[in-house]
């Protein structure tokens, strides 16, 4: 329920005032990148605690 209000919420803000949408997308571009990049580090560094020969070839990369 909350998400709904918090949507209701932006897109109130996004129809009085427009430019605030590529603000909201560019946030959540950047925060999806950042968590990437998050997720990314952990599971090599999961992949170099773990000897397992199934984590080290699909988390290699």
């Amino acid at each position: 329920m909350l998400i709904g209000l918090i949507f209701v919420l932006a897109g109130v803000m996004i129809a009085m005032y427009p430019p605030l949408l590529s603000l909201i997308v560019a946030v959540l571009l950047i925060m999806m990148g950042l968590s990437f990049f998050y997720m990314g580090y952990a599971y090599k560094k999961m992949s170099r605690r773990s000897e397992d020969p199934f984590t080290n070839f699909f988390f290699r990369f």
